[in-house]
């Protein structure tokens, strides 16, 4: 089928409109009409090449959710007129990682970034005949996408999609960055840096855990006001600004647990991000920052005498298919705010007026709306 679809062309080029030509399932695959997209800062990440990608063009977009609307040979699971969220990590559930509980690493996610389909190494999606990569396998700046059922996660049909659309990255990562991999307790001090489309849900996951002290560092004072919205107890426009204050509140303890949610991470913030953290703390890295910058500040004496942790993550570090449906049970009792997350909304068509939106601090997620004139 041919579909509109959000493509860049090129490194540091705008996004375009494109008419594409989408394929049908094969074996393992299902189709979606999509509802929603969400404007995510990885994506920017492909314009820029810090996110190397193996050719153009590139079709983006990694949130999504919507209606199920072709089913391929051998999918059992899922059947066309269900509703669901598109995770941007795949789980197969049957290899090593799946099988350690590590969906959130599972070995599908390898081939990610080369636009060939788990299914059979193809490109479903074409453009004047030539293969057009699909971010994260899924190229969510479309409404309609063609899928492994790996990435594929149902969802009950009383859940608003262009609420469940941001489950499939920056909620899950957030909300999983707080309460899962950085293990915050009832009591503990945490600082999440950088309050964006993820940070902004690492406060509320933060806050949800309990945690006494929540403290939120940006620069923008619309993004600092925001986070008070969502559970902060403090902010600040910058680390120098807040490691007084951190000092004072905690009794010289400092924070159990600091988060790394910056839109574009350089190796020079984790020196004293580690330095905001007490003893036995944990220094959590969410940020994507540029492949081939391989350099950081770190002082390895601090690192040994105080036992401090530096922890990557990815996707919170907890499986779609066990955090997405929680997520949308804390939603449905009022515990995960997601109606409040959207800042703005867009037209496919204005996707650069969005990103641009998002680099001026305006919004906390901006998403791509899709109406009846899309498909």
């Amino acid at each position: 089928m041919k579909t509109k679809a959000a493509v860049i062309k090129g490194l540091n080029q705008p996004w375009e409109i494109e008419e594409i030509d989408l394929g049908d399932p094969v074996a393992g695959e299902v189709q979606v009409r999509l509802a929603a997209s969400g404007l995510c800062h990885s994506d920017e990440h492909l314009r820029t090449g810090a996110t190397p990608m193996a050719s153009f063009p590139i079709l983006g977009g990694h949130e999504g959710a919507g209606v199920v609307t072709k089913v391929g040979p051998g999918v059992t699971n899922i059947r066309e007129g269900d509703h669901v969220v598109l995770a941007f990590i795949p789980a197969c559930g049957r290899c090593r990682a799946c099988a350690k509980g590590l969906q959130n690493i599972c070995d599908e996610g390898a081939n990610l970034l080369t636009g060939q389909a788990i299914a059979d190494k193809t490109h479903r999606v074409t453009l004047n005949g030539d293969p057009v990569i699909q971010m994260c396998l899924l190229g969510t700046f479309a409404p309609y996408v063609t899928v492994h059922e790996a990435s594929v996660i149902k969802i009950e049909d009383d859940i608003p999609l262009d609420k469940a659309a941001l489950l499939g990255c920056g909620v899950a990562t957030g909300w999983g960055s707080a309460t899962a991999i950085g293990g915050t307790k009832v009591g503990d001090s945490v600082v999440v840096i950088g309050i964006g489309g993820v940070g902004i849900n690492a406060v509320q996951g933060a806050a949800h855990a309990g945690a006494r002290h929540v403290v939120a560092v940006d620069p923008v004072e619309f993004k600092r006001d925001q986070a008070k919205k969502f559970g902060a107890t403090h902010t600040f426009a910058s680390i120098e600004e807040a490691l007084p204050v951190i000092g004072e509140i905690t009794w010289g303890a400092m924070a159990d647990v600091t988060i790394i949610t910056v839109g574009e991470i350089h190796g020079d913030i984790i020196a004293p991000s580690m330095a905001l953290t007490g003893k036995g703390g944990q220094v959590v890295v969410v940020g994507m920052g540029s492949a081939a910058d391989t350099q950081v500040t770190l002082s390895l004496f601090e690192l040994t005498l105080l036992q401090k942790r530096l922890q990557g993550a990815i996707f919170g570090g907890v499986g779609p298919r066990s955090q997405i449906p929680k997520l949308l049970d804390l939603y449905r009792s009022g515990q995960l705010e997601l109606d409040k997350l959207v800042t703005k909304t867009y037209r496919l068509e204005d996707i650069n007026e969005g990103y641009a939106d998002m680099h001026e601090g305006r919004n906390l997620r901006g998403m791509v709306l899709y109406g009846d004139d899309d498909y």
